[in-house]
């Protein structure tokens, strides 16, 4: 089985650091975002290769030159952004998805320690053509208060809040016949995996949800956001065994 991450994107909401490196590339602790994927999807067994897709000609040259040096315990294949959006992406690697039924998707500003194996179970027990990463619960930012006729009757600072729905996480293990379904979109410039293909997947029932229950997610889209969240960034490392 192979592991794709996708660490191209112009990273608009990384700006201004993302003007001088790539999002994959933000500094956590003393390495860069995209090691501390790479290094947990090497825990597991069952990925014997990890593709990494990213603009090398720009400013994603500077992964290339990261893992040119630093020593890796599986095969890592580079491969050029095609600017075609995220389905668009994977029909171009489709020859080295071959061989394999499923493959894992990491977009790669997406840090949590998610127990692949669970989530590969799952996939295949509900003979589904996706799996999602998700999660019914967070903890707020912000300080709530309840209020009863216009009064606070308490503080609640920062509290983990049940979500109505489930929040959709950047992690997926996809079938082989996801390539099937993109290629009845390539009349398109652009393909974008969620609404040109995962929303009519929803409504044939074909995709499954893995809900990673009380482990911490965050999106990593700056460096601010890391600083600012740097007790669950911390944990979170931890849990990855890092």
């Amino acid at each position: 089985m192979k592991a794709v991450i996708l660490a191209g994107g112009k990273g608009t909401r990384g700006k201004p650091y993302t003007e001088y490196f790539p999002k994959a590339m933000t500094p956590v602790k003393d390495k860069p975002l995209i090691d501390y994927i790479v290094r947990y999807l090497n825990s597991f067994d069952f990925i014997k290769e990890i593709i990494i897709i990213s603009d090398y000609k720009g400013l994603g040259g500077q992964i290339k030159n990261y893992y040119s040096w630093t020593k890796n315990s599986k095969k890592i294949t580079f491969v050029q952004d095609t600017q075609s959006g995220t389905g668009g992406d994977l029909l171009h690697i489709e020859d080295k998805l071959k061989g394999d039924s499923e493959f894992v998707l990491w977009f790669v500003d997406n840090l949590c320690a998610i127990d692949l194996e669970k989530m590969r179970k799952i996939f295949k027990e509900k003979n589904s053509i996706a799996c999602i990463a998700t999660r019914t619960k967070r903890k707020e930012e912000t300080g709530f208060a309840v209020v009863e006729n216009g009064i606070v009757k308490e503080f609640k600072e920062k509290p983990i809040m049940k979500l109505q729905l489930s929040e959709c996480l950047g992690i997926y293990i996809l079938g082989k016949e996801i390539i099937k379904r993109i290629k009845t979109k390539t009349n398109q410039k652009e393909i974008n995996l969620s609404f040109d293909i995962l929303q009519q997947l929803s409504k044939e029932g074909k995709i499954s949800a893995y809900d990673i229950d009380d482990k911490e997610w965050i999106d990593a889209e700056s460096p601010t956001i890391l600083e600012r969240n740097e007790v669950t960034v911390k944990k979170i490392i931890k849990q990855m065994g890092f």
